[in-house]
């Protein structure tokens, strides 16, 4: 069948992108425009962590993960003491939240310093997620988390790494103690929230969990896409049960 010239300039341009999408509307995750947007809502976000982020999330798109209309990002680098989880809406280009996250016991004090993959080191992970399923578990309305970077995070649901609420998230700790509490290594959140987050992210949004560790900076597939061997890795363990969280 013959192409128009309509046609055949309406392909070129699509394929032009660094992906597409489904909503005409939104643009390439890892343009400047969208960049410029997010950062402009959220100028207390620093941009080279944003960018690392839609880097990211432009990466485990173009490998096969359903494009997100809502992606988290938890800056590590920021003490407890600080907000320092947003939560955006792509296609609007807009923030939706800015709130306090906890980080692992074992990863720091008010500063998150130590990271992990390893099950039982109560410590926090970093990297890029999926969001998966929401449950009501020991903690309440809960939301399970897939790790998306073998060997830096894709053991979270062997794990149990949930988005969950805990008491001890609360500006009230911050005044006391000079930060919030700590958990077994999941990025808790305040109670008055949870099930905005939750339902927010649950169904496959992306949560990106970021410190400037010079390993994973330099070896992560996603942050790498262009790289020989860079590509995403399939994620693992999705369809496993697990019935701990902390």
């Amino acid at each position: 069948m013959r192409v128009t010239g309509l046609k055949r300039t309406f392909w070129m341009s699509v394929c032009a992108l660094t992906f597409s999408v489904s909503l005409p509307s939104v643009a390439a995750i890892s343009s400047d425009e969208l960049l410029s947007g997010l950062s402009e809502s959220a100028p207390n976000l620093d941009p080279r962590v944003l960018r690392y982020a839609l880097d990211a999330t432009s990466c485990a798109v173009r490998n096969g993960t359903a494009y997100p209309e809502r992606l988290a990002v938890i800056d590590f680098s920021l003490p407890s003491s600080e907000q320092r989880l947003w939560i955006f809406d792509l296609e609007k280009r807009q923030l939706l939240m800015r709130d306090l996250v906890a980080h692992g016991r074992n990863s720091g004090d008010r500063d998150a310093t130590a990271f992990s993959n390893v099950e039982g080191s109560h410590q926090s992970s970093i990297g890029l997620f999926r969001a998966a399923e929401s449950y009501r578990g020991k903690h309440g309305y809960s939301l399970r988390l897939d790790g998306l970077e073998p060997g830096f995070n894709d053991l979270a649901r062997q794990r149990a790494i949930v988005i969950h609420g805990a008491d001890y998230v609360d500006p009230s700790w911050v005044t006391t103690y000079g930060r919030i509490g700590r958990s077994q290594g999941c990025p808790a959140v305040r109670q008055e929230i949870i099930t905005e987050v939750v339902d927010s992210l649950k169904g496959g949004q992306l949560v990106f969990k970021y410190y400037p560790d010079q390993d994973w900076l330099a070896r992560s597939g996603l942050l790498h896409c262009g790289d020989k061997g860079g590509a995403m890795a399939g994620v693992t363990g999705e369809s496993a049960d697990h019935s701990r969280d902390s």
